[in-house]
């Protein structure tokens, strides 16, 4: 991402899109929240091994209780809106860490929500009746869809083992 300088993330697990993105940008400073915290200590281990982990906010805890703290810092002028945020966490608050990115980006800002297309159970709406991970791919694509902050896609992804895909959205 060209002059991006401040990115979120919302799902850390072992750090390793945010290990990516810092060293594909030296400029970049990454905010990432992640809910487990063996996972945030593994991510933690990581950012240092990778020699980022003075570019790295780890914050542990649920999004939903982290973000709208963060919001108040962005919107206050304490922190620097977001150039870029993946999303790859709990898929029912899909929808929820979208809202909160767009909120919190630059004019342009990237917002990506990896693991939309499911296998293709995102077209199949009895998938979504008992399935939280379909039922937030298939909220996260339709308000998007309407959601005239952004301009979005759904992208497939597909290999050996698996198929899936993601949402990618420009912020107006």
């Amino acid at each position: 991402m060209l002059n991006v300088t401040h990115s979120l993330e919302v799902g850390t697990l072992g750090g390793y899109s945010a290990i990516w993105l810092l060293t594909e940008n030296p400029q970049l400073h990454a905010t990432t929240i992640e809910f487990d915290p063996h996972h945030a200590k593994v991510a933690q281990q990581n950012f240092e091994a990778a020699g980022v982990a003075d570019r790295v906010e780890l914050l542990v805890g649920a999004g939903m209780d982290i973000l709208p703290n963060l919001l108040k810092r962005v919107e206050g002028g304490k922190r620097e809106r977001f150039g870029f945020t993946f999303i790859d966490a709990d898929k029912g608050n899909n929808w929820n860490y979208f809202d909160y990115a767009a909120k919190m980006s630059k004019p342009r800002a990237c917002i990506v929500v990896d693991n939309v297309v499911a296998k293709g159970k995102l077209a199949d709406e009895k998938a979504a009746e008992d399935r939280m991970m379909i039922k937030g791919a298939r909220e996260v694509v339709e308000r998007v869809g309407k959601d005239e902050r952004v301009d979005a896609t759904v992208l497939q992804t597909v290999s050996d083992k698996d198929y899936d895909g993601f949402l990618i959205a420009m912020v107006k």
